[in-house]
């Protein structure tokens, strides 16, 4: 008897979830999206592409991860409507607000709507073994450093980093994987990566040479933490091979974000794909272990797109306020 009673409210469960579902007005839904990440060999290509995929199954429409140059091209992006989706980080997304985005100097982005949190982008060194370089006080005057590409959050505060650390160095640019193939054949003395961890371009060095993976000294720390909008992160020692401990670094919140003008019902659903099943998220990126429901609070930036703060509202209880919910 209680089997059955238990088969049956399985049943009327899967059930109402396919009325509600079969409910879902999908006439305005776009038939394909595109989500702009970032430069292959990032954490934001890997991630991006990996939700945007896994949206597009669960959705039954066309969508996919784009290469672009990173979050303030994100932010242009999704503003303009070229991509549905994108993902950008906290500094960039205010600057670009601001109209202080450097693709479109004073643009103000408005139509760029928070969608769900991702993680946090710590920012780290990298160096060969073999060039000696074991801190940031150790990087030689003139040292050729790789930033990322044009624009990206890497680009766009780690330079200002490396100055107010003291450092003298010639700003390179490009993409993660072909930084990381130029710092190997001895092209660049330095990589100083802003991305979610563990970096595919640092873990593929790892495997073919010897690098050292460079901390911050509490005294560097606190001078960033004093002058950006940084939070104290550490990277943890099983994040890589080479770390015998845990590496003192600053970060900076990740958030997906989505045209204001997306159909209400279109965004919900997306961000419930994304939301209802860490574990299936962890399996596309380690750094989606932050991808939660309870982090929404981390976004005091950008306004919410009235879809995903109506999921917020419902599954997380989030306390967001009106005026932060566009449209309202």
């Amino acid at each position: 008897m209680k089997i059955t009673a238990i088969l049956a409210s399985c049943t009327a469960l899967v059930a109402g979830q396919a009325v509600a579902e079969a409910h879902v007005d999908k006439t305005d839904w776009p038939s394909s999206f595109t989500v702009g990440t970032a430069s292959q060999g990032g954490t934001f290509f890997a991630y991006g592409s990996g939700w945007a995929n896994l949206v597009a199954e669960e959705l039954g429409i066309t969508g996919g991860g784009e290469v672009t140059g990173g979050p303030m091209q994100n932010m242009a992006l999704v503003h303009a409507g070229e991509a549905q989706f994108g993902m950008t980080t906290m500094g960039p997304a205010a600057e670009s607000l601001e109209g202080t985005n450097p693709i479109a100097p004073g643009l103000e982005m408005t139509q760029a709507c928070a969608m769900f949190p991702m993680y946090q982008t710590p920012f780290s060194v990298t160096a060969l073994a073999s060039s000696g370089i074991e801190s940031i006080g150790d990087i030689p005057e003139g040292a050729r450093i790789g930033f990322g590409p044009a624009g990206s959050t890497s680009d766009t505060y780690f330079p200002r980093m490396m100055e107010t650390l003291g450092v003298d160095y010639e700003r390179r640019n490009g993409g993660w994987s072909d930084l990381g193939g130029q710092l190997q054949d001895g092209l660049l003395d330095v990589i100083a990566f802003a991305a979610g961890v563990p970096v595919p371009a640092v873990s593929q060095l790892e495997v073919q040479t010897d690098v050292n993976i460079i901390e911050f000294t509490e005294e560097e720390q606190a001078q960033l933490l004093e002058t950006f909008p940084v939070s104290a992160f550490e990277i943890a020692e099983s994040t890589y091979s080479t770390l015998e401990s845990d590496a003192r670094s600053v970060s900076m919140w990740n958030f997906a974000i989505a045209n204001c003008d997306l159909p209400e019902s279109f965004v919900n659903a997306a961000v419930d794909v994304v939301m209802s099943d860490n574990e299936r998220m962890v399996g596309i990126h380690q750094a989606a272990r932050s991808t939660t429901p309870d982090n929404w609070d981390k976004n005091s930036v950008m306004k919410w797109h009235p879809g995903a703060a109506s999921w917020f509202i419902e599954n997380a209880g989030a306390d967001i306020p009106d005026d932060m919910i566009y449209g309202n």
